[in-house]
C-alpha cells in the first residue's frame, strides 16, 4: 500500500538491519494486537488466532523481502496532525422525521434494531432523546455525517440524511450548534448542500482532485458512525470504478478506511487533508462494517456542489434511448470485434436520438469525441452535456460505423410510476418447438400464453417455454421471454425463428442476436449456437 517495489542485488548490511527493526515492529504490533482485541479472542479464539498466525508470517515475509526493495511512499508514523487538521469541519447532521404511521421513526442510516430493552437499545433511546429533546413521540431522527466547504457555511452530506427530514441541526466537534436550511439535493447522486444560520468564523476544508488518488494510496474517513461524532478511521484506495447498481451514475470509490451507519455524508481524505470523497454506502451481509465501503469522488461531487449552489437542482442532458451492455455474444452476433460500446434497447418517441435517426439495435461506441467503453460510461457523459448542444454520435449498425448528429435536450423528472408486475405463472406448461441450435423450446403467442407471461397485448413474437443449457456466466434465453427478431428479422412462429436463423449468417459467426421483451422491457441478448 503506497509502495513502489523493485528487486535489487544482494542485501546491503544496511537493509539487513532494516529487516532486523522490521520484524520488531512486526512483534510489537502483534503483542499490541493481542492486548486491544482481547475480547474477540475470548469469543473467536481459533479463527482469530489462525488469522493472526497468518498475519503474523505474512508480515515476517514482507520484512524479509524488505532487503530487495525501496519504499517510495512509506506509511505515516501517525495520522494525528491530519486528524486534528481536518475534524473541526466535520460536523453531525440530524434531522426530524414525521412518522405518517404516529410512530417515531428513526433513520435507516442508525442500526436501531437492538432486542428491545437490551442495554443497547437503552442507550441509543437515551442518545436520540439527547440530541434531539424537543421532538414529539410521533418523530424521529435521521443522523448522518457532513463537512463545511468553506467560511460562508455551506455544508455537504448525503440527501437521503436530510431527504425525508425537518428542522436540520448542525453540530459542530467543539459542540457549536447551528440550524440548516436545504440548498438543494439530488437524489441520483445522493449529495445534499446545505447552509448554516450563522455569521460566525466557521472551520472548512477544500476539495483535492481524486483522479489523482491511486489504488492503494492512504486514505482517511471522519464521521459520525452510531452517532459517534469524531470517528476517525485509516485505510486505502482499494478500488476505483465501482457500480452499486444504485443508479445511472455510478462511479464509485471503494475504501477500507471502516465507514458505518451513520458515517453517509463524511468525507474521506487524502493524506494531505484534502477531501477526495464524500461516503456514500457499505457494502455488508450484517449492516456493520466489512471492510467495503463507497465514496463520491470529489471531481463528481464538485459538479454536482457547484449547480446546487447555483440552481438548487442538477440540469442533465438527455439523449432519449434505453440502454443496455454488450455481451462478448452480442458482439460477435453483430460482427464487433470487442464487446464495448452501449446497445440501443428502446429509443423514446420524439425525443433527441428518435430525430437523429438513432434505431434499436445501434451500439453507440462514442459521443462528442469520448469513447463509450460500456454501458456506464454513455449516461455520465450525456448527463454532463449541456441541453441544446450539437453532438455527434459514433454508431455500429449493419456491420459498419456510421456517424449521427444529435441536439441533446434537457433531462425531464424521473418516472416514478411503478412498473406493471407480471403475472403469474400457470402450472400447465403449454407444448412448444424445440429449437436445438438456441437450446429453448419455443411457442407461438396465445392469449393464455400472455396471461401466463404478462405480455402485453399488441406485442408481436415467439415466447420461449423453457431454455436448456443455460449457462449462468453468459446472456442467454429465460422462461417468458418474447423473441421479436432475429439478425434483425421479425418473427411470430418458432419456424420463422429456425429460417431467420438459417439466412442471417449466425452459422458463421457462431452467435446469432435476439431482441426480446423481459418482464416488460425491449432488451437484446447474443445466443451462442449450439
Amino acid at each position: 500500500m503506497g509502495r513502489s517495489w523493485r528487486r535489487r542485488g544482494s542485501p546491503s548490511p544496511l537493509a539487513t538491519r532494516a529487516a532486523a527493526n522490521s520484524i520488531e515492529r512486526t512483534v510489537e504490533m502483534q503483542r499490541s494486537t493481542e492486548m486491544t482485541d482481547l475480547q474477540a479472542v475470548r469469543s473467536t479464539p481459533r479463527r482469530l488466532a489462525s488469522a493472526r498466525r497468518a498475519v503474523t508470517g505474512a508480515a515476517l515475509a514482507l520484512a524479509f523481502t524488505w532487503t530487495t526493495v525501496s519504499v517510495s511512499a512509506p506509511m505515516p508514523e501517525s495520522f494525528s496532525g491530519l486528524a486534528e487538521k481536518v475534524i473541526p469541519a466535520v460536523v453531525m447532521v440530524t434531522s426530524t422525521i414525521r412518522s405518517e404511521s404516529g410512530r417515531a421513526q428513526d433513520s435507516a442510516d442508525m442500526p436501531f434494531n437492538f432486542p428491545k430493552g437490551s442495554p443497547f437499545d437503552e442507550m441509543f433511546r437515551q442518545f436520540r432523546e439527547r440530541q434531539r429533546p424537543d421532538r414529539s413521540p410521533a418523530e424521529g431522527v435521521s443522523l448522518g455525517s457532513g463537512f463545511i466547504i468553506d467560511p460562508a457555511g455551506y455544508v455537504v452530506t448525503s440527501n437521503h440524511v436530510v431527504a425525508e427530514g425537518r428542522d436540520i441541526l448542525i453540530k459542530l466537534s467543539d459542540q457549536r450548534e447551528y440550524r440548516a436550511t436545504l440548498v438543494g439535493a439530488d437524489e441520483q447522486t445522493d449529495l445534499a448542500l446545505l447552509k448554516l444560520e450563522t455569521k460566525d468564523k466557521l472551520p472548512y476544508v477544500e476539495f483535492g482532485d481524486s483522479d489523482q488518488l491511486k489504488v492503494g494510496d492512504w486514505v482517511m474517513a471522519v464521521g459520525n458512525p452510531f452517532g459517534l461524532g469524531g470517528t476517525v478511521t485509516v485505510g486505502v484506495l482499494s478500488a476505483r470504478g465501482r457500480d452499486i447498481r444504485s443508479g445511472p451514475y455510478d462511479d464509485f470509490l471503494q475504501i477500507d478506511a471502516s465507514i458505518n451507519q451513520g458515517n453517509s455524508g463524511g468525507p474521506t481524505f487524502n493524506t494531505q487533508g484534502k477531501v477526495i470523497g464524500v461516503n456514500t454506502a457499505i457494502a455488508s451481509p450484517s449492516g456493520g462494517n466489512v471492510g467495503i465501503g463507497f465514496a463520491i469522488p470529489s471531481n463528481q461531487a464538485k459538479q454536482i456542489l457547484a449547480a446546487l449552489r447555483q440552481n438548487g437542482h442538477v440540469e442533465r442532458g438527455w439523449l432519449g434511448v434505453s440502454i443496455q451492455s454488450v455481451s462478448p455474444e452480442i458482439a460477435r452476433a453483430m460482427g464487433l470485434d470487442k464487446a464495448n460500446g452501449a446497445l440501443v434497447a428502446q429509443v423514446v418517441p420524439g425525443g433527441p436520438a428518435a430525430k437523429a435517426d438513432i434505431k434499436v439495435g445501434d451500439i453507440i461506441t462514442g459521443f462528442a469525441g469520448e469513447t463509450v467503453k460500456d454501458v456506464r460510461d454513455l449516461p455520465r457523459i450525456v448527463a454532463s452535456t449541456a441541453a441544446g448542444t450539437a453532438a455527434n454520435v459514433e454508431l455500429w449498425r449493419d456491420g459498419g460505423r456510421r456517424t449521427a448528429s444529435v441536439h441533446i435536450a434537457k433531462q425531464p423528472a424521473p418516472d416514478k410510476q411503478a412498473s406493471a408486475q407480471r403475472s403469474d405463472r400457470g402450472n400447465d406448461e403449454p407444448e412448444g418447438q424445440s429449437s436445438k441450435r438456441l437450446g429453448a423450446k419455443l411457442a407461438t403467442v396465445t392469449p393464455e400464453l400472455r396471461r401466463q407471461f404478462g405480455i402485453k397485448d399488441g406485442l408481436a413474437g415467439v415466447v420461449v417455454l423453457s431454455a436448456e443449457q443455460i449457462d449462468p456466466r453468459r446472456e442467454h434465453l429465460r422462461p417468458g421471454d418474447l423473441v421479436q427478431k432475429v439478425d434483425g428479422t421479425a418473427v411470430s412462429t418458432p419456424a420463422e425463428v429456425d429460417k431467420a436463423m438459417e439466412g442471417s449468417g449466425a452459422r458463421s459467426r457462431g452467435a446469432v442476436l435476439l431482441q426480446i421483451v423481459r418482464k416488460g422491457q425491449t432488451t437484446f441478448v447474443g445466443v451462442p449456437l449450439a
